[in-house]
């Protein structure tokens, strides 16, 4: 059974950095290399929206409010993916989701809370 875990939330001033993790357990390496994983947001009264979409086997995108402040990087040997965010706003706030697309399934981490207070 394939789970995501996201980690790495927590409260930060405005300005500040977080970097969050999702790890997809039980999955094969080619599996992992071929699949995509995706960091969605919601904010409180708000739609669950995509912040990045990272293709394992391919180039990562990034809504534009995160661009130049959102990064990705990967440990294949962990299954992770983990997302680098610099110069915090208040309105990147919300809880992240891991999203992971692999051999067509789809499986979602139960979210980490990012607080940024101004």
């Amino acid at each position: 059974q394939v789970r995501m875990v996201e980690s790495g939330g927590g409260s930060v001033q405005a300005g500040g950095s977080l970097g969050l993790s999702c790890r997809a357990s039980n999955v094969i390496l080619s599996s992992f290399n071929v699949g995509t994983i995706n960091w969605y947001r919601q904010a409180p009264g708000k739609q669950r929206e995509l912040v990045a979409h990272i293709p394992l086997g391919g180039s990562a995108t990034y809504a534009d409010s995160v661009k130049d402040r959102f990064t990705w990087s990967r440990d294949n040997s962990r299954r992770t993916v983990y997302l680098q965010m610099n110069n915090l706003k208040p309105e990147d706030a919300g809880v992240y989701y891991c999203n992971g697309l692999f051999n067509s399934r789809e499986y979602w981490g139960p979210g980490t809370q990012v607080t940024v207070s101004s």
